[in-house]
């Protein structure tokens, strides 16, 4: 059986058939329901928006340019990218129930930050036939909560509960969601503390727990890295465990990025829409995919030299 950490190995590795500039569909592609979240933390490219932005993605929209993915043999859709996809839950369901029913989609999957999923979200989520579910967990108490997700600790336990609760609802429901949480890998003290409130309120909830290094976040998270005092790595090399070399970015290879406003983006972290490389309002996914700034793009990621690119400042760490 395929776990999570498969598929996202199976992502983050460039094939020998995606080492070129111009591309087949890519496997996965991420879209954003909601551009809109609940915590501002520290080391998330969101907090870089000068306005956030109050508009969810228009279903419409999504019908279209899942459809054209699905036609164009797109296997795996995260309904999520930067913001956190609970912040409306109606859409977000209707989201998955459109791409498991309609487009038989094979796989769908959405990262949560948990504080806002429910349980009768989630059950909707699990009834629509959502594949995976993910709870990113990335402090270790009330306190660090506080200071790196910048938002009222209360947050912390409800978020915890929800974890228990989504556990609860997939057992007496017998519905098929995978239930996995990822944290960031600190180090020293704050490991230790991670290790114990994984084991105590995170683990016994899903079925597979793994570790993420502290990405650059599209390089434009850089000074409130150094205020919370954490080094991040170079670009997205994945999960720790399977980490990847920096350049070519396996971003802008083997997963798509889709903004709530429709852009498609070359970076997994672009909240500011510098790496935009097409406009689906106005482009078919596949023209957007393999447009002439993306093709350009990565033609500088196979040489591995991306000086005067969108690229050079995340690289550089």
């Amino acid at each position: 059986m395929e776990t999570i950490t498969d598929r996202i190995d199976n992502v983050t590795k460039i094939p020998p058939k995606y080492m070129k500039a111009v591309l087949p569909a890519p496997k996965s592609v991420k879209i954003e329901i909601s551009p809109r979240c609940n915590y501002r933390c520290g080391f998330c490219a969101l907090r870089t928006r000068e306005v956030q932005p109050k508009w969810d993605m228009d279903f419409g929209l999504f019908k279209r340019v899942t459809r054209e993915m699905r036609e164009a043999g797109v296997e795996e859709i995260g309904v999520f990218y930067l913001g956190e996809s609970f912040m409306n839950p109606r859409l977000l369901v209707d989201c998955i129930a459109y791409l498991k029913g309609e487009l038989r989609m094979p796989y769908v999957f959405l990262t949560s930050n948990a504080s806002m999923a429910f349980p009768e979200a989630v059950e909707e989520c699990m009834k629509a036939g959502l594949d995976s579910l993910k709870w990113s967990m990335n402090a270790a108490d009330e306190q660090q909560f506080e200071k790196i997700m910048g938002v009222a600790g209360k947050l912390f336990h409800t978020a915890l509960d929800n974890v228990k609760s989504a556990w609860e609802v997939r057992k007496r429901g017998g519905y098929k969601t995978g239930l996995y949480a990822s944290s960031i890998r600190y180090d020293g003290e704050q490991l230790s503390k991670m290790e114990e409130l994984l084991n105590a309120r995170v683990r016994p909830y899903v079925d597979q727990h793994y570790w993420l290094p502290l990405y650059s976040m599209g390089a434009f998270a850089v000074q409130r890295e150094h205020e919370l005092g954490y080094r991040p790595t170079a670009g997205n090399q994945g999960r720790i465990g399977a980490l990847r070399e920096p350049l070519p970015c396996w971003s802008a290879f083997t997963e798509g990025h889709v903004t709530a406003e429709g852009k498609l983006s070359a970076c997994c972290f672009d909240a500011t829409a510098n790496w935009t490389m097409g406009d689906l309002t106005k482009l078919s996914f596949m023209e957007a995919w393999n447009s002439a700034p993306f093709v350009k793009l990565r033609e500088a990621h196979l040489k591995k030299n991306v000086r005067g690119t969108v690229c050079e400042n995340c690289i550089a760490y």
